[in-house]
């Protein structure tokens, strides 16, 4: 059966509606043509040229990214910018180009479901629950928050994350031998849902992208962090519900390969 642009689509926005999204984000398709035929599909984090390039070599025409290429509108596209030379790339190899960004953060079995089931959590409530979406219809929101029928120390805690998520390395705050009963868990850059996680009782936030002022500030509340990295508490997650399209496309009868890239990596180098 042939695949389209289009047959994608119904697939994400069942899976993940658009409504689904902060309001701030931008989703779905960002370059391309929803009656286009697919060939292959490449799997990123990031609509990077070296993922274009590899798209190419690879022989994928459609490329699904968390992150969106297109997440403030352009005043321009020219190769006189990095976005301008990505579009026109995209463009001259007939690439399709989808974003599914925080409307697949936010619903169930979507990255922050799966970021907490990778650290072994099966029971978990929603930290902020969506305002975009009628809670009566489904479970959807940022954020995820476990309350441990027994406390674990913080040092065995950032092991866990450190193992779960693949993470080169980890920062972390608060004594190692402090019992933690109550885990906020965001994927990616978690820093806006900090109030709301200690409001819920969380003595641990497991998230990435945290800045020095904010993690002070946590630290004199006598609440733990951990920071995993952007990267890391997003990857093996997306990797993941790429499997999960995968099995979907089979199941509407299609065959088309499903592909992760080979260049999605953190751009962080450590030392």
């Amino acid at each position: 059966m042939v695949l389209e642009v289009k047959d994608i689509d119904n697939i994400m926005q069942r899976f993940a509606p658009t409504v689904l999204k902060e309001d701030y984000d931008n989703v779905g398709l960002m370059v391309g043509d929803k009656e286009a035929q697919v060939t292959k599909i490449l799997i990123a984090l990031d609509c990077t040229m070296d993922v274009i390039c590899e798209a190419v070599d690879r022989g994928c025409n459609f490329i699904l990214t968390h992150h969106p290429l297109l997440f403030v509108k352009p005043k321009i596209i020219t190769k006189d910018t990095l976005v301008g030379k990505k579009i026109i790339e995209l463009i001259k190899n007939g690439i399709n180009v989808y974003s599914s960004h925080t409307n697949l953060d936010s619903v169930q079995g979507g990255l922050n479901d799966i970021a907490t089931e990778i650290l072994g959590f099966c029971k978990y409530k929603i930290i902020e629950p969506s305002k975009n979406f009628n809670s009566t219809e489904g479970y959807a929101g940022i954020g995820r928050l476990v309350v441990l029928d027994e406390p674990i120390r913080l040092e065995e805690l950032c092991e866990n994350v450190k193992k779960a998520y693949n993470a080169e390395f980890i920062r972390y705050v608060g004594d190692h031998n402090n019992l933690i009963k109550t885990i906020a868990i965001i994927n990616g850059s978690g820093e806006d849902y900090f109030d709301e996680s200690m409001k819920l009782g969380a003595d641990c936030i497991i998230t990435g992208d945290t800045k020095y002022h904010h993690v002070s500030d946590l630290s004199e509340e006598n609440i733990a962090l951990i920071d995993a990295g952007h990267f890391a508490t997003e990857c093996i997650p997306f990797k993941i519900f790429g499997e999960k399209l995968k099995k979907q496309l089979i199941e509407n009868g299609y065959d088309n390969e499903v592909i992760f890239s080979r260049n999605t990596f953190d751009p962080y180098k450590f030392r």
